[in-house]
């Protein structure tokens, strides 16, 4: 089982790689996937411009949308790593969940948020929904930071490591079950067809 872990924004100055670092990393401390892949949509620039009509790209944007596709459809699981920017989630976010379609469809998505007082949960409600119209499966348990910046040390480690520990793991739990059994369901036949 692969778990890709997403990095949803791509600011200047950002601290969603401090928390997408760290839970990769707890992810694999805990187990239940092989192989965990850090995904940071930084790396992959996708533009904001949809092909036409006729579906021309030019080849940069054929290798990067390709490139991301590929780590996307490798993953039998995602957890999506974002801040809540007014009220919502990063434009560079959606921008990178609508680019995509098979991609997305008949896996389990957790979320880790974060942001001020509301440790980015608002932008996690939104997700649920456009999710669930890609298909996917959004998983009840998450972890929400509120005012992150201060909910971490130097080191990148949350100060509250034993409550955020166990809390990511109950997530991983859930990802790992729903990753199980659509991986089973996809196997039997592929999703959307009658089997």
């Amino acid at each position: 089982m692969r778990l890709a872990v997403i990095v949803g924004s791509v600011r200047e100055g950002r601290f969603g790689p401090v928390v997408a670092e760290w839970f990769a990393r707890e992810a694999e401390r805990i187990g239940g996937f092989a192989t965990v892949d850090v995904v940071d949509l930084a790396d992959h620039r996708l533009p904001l411009v949809f092909p036409g009509s006729a579906g021309e790209t030019d080849a940069e944007t054929a290798r990067i949308s390709a490139a991301l596709s590929q780590r996307l459809h490798a993953a039998d699981a995602f957890v999506v790593v974002t801040p809540e920017y007014n009220h919502s989630f990063p434009a560079s976010l959606k921008n990178a969940l609508d680019w995509f379609h098979t991609e997305w469809q008949a896996k389990p998505v957790g979320f880790v948020s974060y942001g001020g007082v509301s440790g980015g949960l608002r932008a996690v409600e939104q997700l649920r929904q456009i999710f669930a119209e890609l298909h996917a499966v959004t998983v009840r348990d998450g972890l929400s930071f509120h005012s992150a910046w201060e909910r971490f040390d130097a080191d990148g480690l949350p100060r509250d490591t034993e409550g955020t520990s166990a809390a990511a793991a109950a997530m991983l739990r859930q990802l790992r079950w729903w990753a199980d059994a659509l991986h089973a369901a996809r196997a039997r036949a592929p999703y959307g067809r009658q089997g």
